[in-house]
C-alpha cells in the first residue's frame, strides 16, 4: 500500500521543483567597441575620464557621451557582448572538435602556445647529431 499524497503536499512539491528548475540568473553586461579607434567599453570598469561608474550599462549612457580615445559619439559603437563568452552563433557552439566553446582568450592561447612548442621542437632538432 502506497500513502496518500494530500493536495497541499503535492503543491508544495511542486514549488520546491519550481525553484530548482527556475534559478534566478544575474545578465552579465554586454561590452561595446568604437568603431574608429577599437576602445571597449567594459562596463565592469565603467569610463573614468567622463565620470561614468562601475556597472553603468552601455545603454544607460547619456546620448552626448563620447568615446574617450577619440572622441566619436555613441552610435559608432558596436556591441561585442559577453566578455567570458566564445565567439560565435550559440546554435554552431557545439560543432567541430571542442573549439568553438573556447572564448577568444583561450583560442590565442591554444594557437600561439601550439606555435611556440612547433618552434621548440624545430629548434630541438639542431640538438641531433
Amino acid at each position: 500500500m502506497e500513502p496518500e499524497i494530500t493536495s497541499t503536499e503535492t503543491e508544495n512539491i511542486e514549488t520546491i521543483n519550481a525553484e530548482v528548475v527556475a534559478p534566478v540568473i544575474e545578465e552579465e553586461l554586454h561590452r561595446h567597441e568604437c568603431g574608429v579607434c577599437g576602445y571597449i567599453y567594459e562596463p565592469s570598469v565603467g569610463d573614468a575620464k567622463r565620470n561614468i561608474p562601475a556597472g553603468t550599462a552601455f545603454e544607460s549612457i547619456s546620448e552626448d557621451w563620447r568615446c574617450p580615445v577619440c572622441n566619436t559619439k555613441k552610435k559608432a559603437f558596436s556591441d561585442i557582448g559577453i566578455a567570458a563568452k566564445p565567439s560565435g552563433f550559440t546554435e554552431n557552439l557545439g560543432y567541430g572538435f571542442g573549439v568553438n566553446v573556447l572564448t577568444p582568450g583561450q583560442k590565442n592561447l591554444l594557437i600561439f602556445g601550439s606555435l611556440a612548442l612547433a618552434v621548440a621542437f624545430f629548434i630541438s632538432l639542431y640538438a641531433l647529431d
